[in-house]
C-alpha cells in the first residue's frame, strides 16, 4: 500500500497525458473509473445461481472480489480501463468463410498470437510511466487474469454500453476490441460512466445466435454458447448442438458480426493479431491432418494451444460432421477412428454417421 499525497493538480496535468501514453502503447482508449460495481454484483449472482456458467468454476471462486476491486487489490481506489483493436485487416470475409461448410472458421481474436501477454506488456509499461512520474503508487494490471469485471469497469469509465450480446460496445469502434485494466490506489478523477444503452430495439445478436444461447436481453447462458463449448468446456457435446456448430471450430462471432454498431469498427494495425498459419481460410481437413506434435508446434503463441489438440480433434470432427459429403471429408473423419481418445472417438463416429445415407437405412 503506497502512502501517495494526493496533489489535485498533478493528477490533472497526468490525466490529460494518459491517453497520449496509451495510444503510443497501442491501446485506442482510455477511461478511469471508480470501484463501486454494486449494480453487477446482484446481477453476476443471479446469474451463477442459474447455472448459466456451466464447467467454468472458476465464475464462482474469489468470493465478492470479483465485483470489490478494493477486496481483490486492498487500497484500490480507481481503475485505468483501457482497449485495444484486434480486428485484422487481412482476415478473409468472415461471412463468407461462415457459408463455406469445408472451411474452418476460428474467431477472430484468435487468429494471431494471444493477446494476454502482448496487453499485459504494455499495460506494465503504462503503469511504470505513471509511477515514474508521480513518484509513488501501487498499481496492478489485468487481461483475464484475474477476477475482473472488465465490462463492467469499462462501462463504468464511459468506454462503452455492456449490450444485449454482453459485449461491450463503443459508439465509435464497435465491439472488435480487447479490454485491460490497471488497479490503483491513486485517486485520479473517474470518467462519467455510459448509463444509456444504445442498442435501442434491435435484436440482431440475439436471433442470429445458432444455439440461441441468449435467455434474454443480456443473459447468455454459456452452456449453449458456441465460444463456451468450443473452448471452455471439456467433455462431450450435446448432441442436438452439434448440428448447430456448423464450421465454427473455435469461438463464435456471429452476434459480433451482425451488430450495425460494428460498421464504425477500425481493423487493428498490430502486427500480432495479424493470422498465421493460414487460419482465416484453411480447409476442415487440413486442421484435422495436424499431429499432436504440429498442434503444438503451430499453435505455440496462440490462444489456441491451450484447449489441447484432443478438443481441437473433437470440434473440428463436429464440423467435419457439418461439412458438405465429400470423398476427402469421409475420408479425414475415417483416418481418427482409432484415434487413442474416446472423447475424439465418440465424435468421429457421429460425424460419420452424418453423412450416412438416411435413404438407405
Amino acid at each position: 500500500m503506497s502512502h501517495y499525497n494526493s496533489n489535485t493538480d498533478t493528477l490533472a496535468s497526468i490525466r490529460s497525458q494518459l491517453e497520449q501514453w496509451a495510444q503510443e502503447l497501442g491501446f485506442q482508449q482510455l477511461g478511469i473509473a471508480g470501484v463501486d460495481l454494486h449494480q453487477h454484483e446482484g446481477y453476476l449472482q443471479k446469474w451463477l445461481d442459474a447455472g448459466y456458467q456451466g464447467d467454468m468454476h472458476y465464475m464462482n471462486r474469489h468470493g465478492r472480489k470479483r465485483t470489490r476491486p478494493d477486496e481483490l487489490i486492498p487500497g484500490t481506489c480507481t481503475v485505468l480501463t483501457l482497449r485495444m483493436d484486434y480486428l485484422p485487416e487481412s482476415a478473409a470475409n468472415p461471412e463468407g468463410l461462415l457459408a463455406q461448410s469445408d472451411r474452418a472458421y476460428i474467431s477472430r481474436y484468435a487468429l494471431g498470437r494471444d493477446y494476454h501477454k502482448l496487453i499485459r506488456q504494455r499495460l506494465a509499461r503504462l503503469a511504470k510511466r505513471i509511477e515514474v512520474e508521480l513518484g509513488s503508487g501501487q498499481y496492478r494490471a489485468f487481461v483475464d487474469s484475474a477476477p475482473v469485471l472488465e465490462r463492467a469497469l469499462a462501462e463504468q469509465s464511459g468506454m462503452g454500453w455492456i449490450a444485449k450480446n454482453t459485449m461491450l460496445i463503443n459508439e465509435r469502434a464497435g465491439s472488435w476490441f480487447f479490454l485491460g485494466e490497471i488497479y490503483t490506489d491513486i485517486p485520479f478523477t473517474t470518467d462519467a460512466p455510459k448509463t444509456e444503452k444504445h442498442c435501442g430495439s434491435c435484436t440482431a445478436c440475439l436471433d442470429i445466435c445458432p444455439t440461441q444461447a441468449f435467455v434474454a436481453p443480456h443473459i447468455l447462458d454459456a452452456r449453449k454458447c458456441i465460444s463456451y463449448l468450443t473452448i471452455e468446456h471439456q467433455g462431450s457435446i450435446d448432441l442436438e448442438l452439434r448440428p448447430l456448430m456448423g464450421n465454427r471450430i473455435y469461438g463464435c462471432d456471429d452476434c459480433q458480426l451482425v451488430c450495425p454498431w460494428n460498421k464504425f469498427a477500425q481493423p487493428t494495425n498490430e502486427p500480432d493479431f495479424s493470422p498465421r498459419h493460414n487460419l482465416d481460410n484453411e480447409a476442415l481437413t487440413r486442421l484435422f491432418a495436424w499431429t499432436d506434435e504440429e498442434f503444438d508446434t503451430r499453435m505455440q503463441g496462440s490462444p489456441i494451444r491451450r484447449i489441447g489438440h484432443e478438443r481441437w480433434l473433437r470440434n473440428i470432427a463436429i464440423a467435419l460432421g457439418n461439412a458438405t459429403t465429400s470423398p476427402e471429408v469421409i475420408a479425414a473423419l475415417q483416418s481418427r477412428l482409432d484415434h487413442c481418445s474416446p472423447l475424439v472417438k465418440e465424435h468421429v463416429v457421429w460425424a460419420i454417421s452424418q453423412h450416412v445415407d438416411k435413404r438407405e437405412l
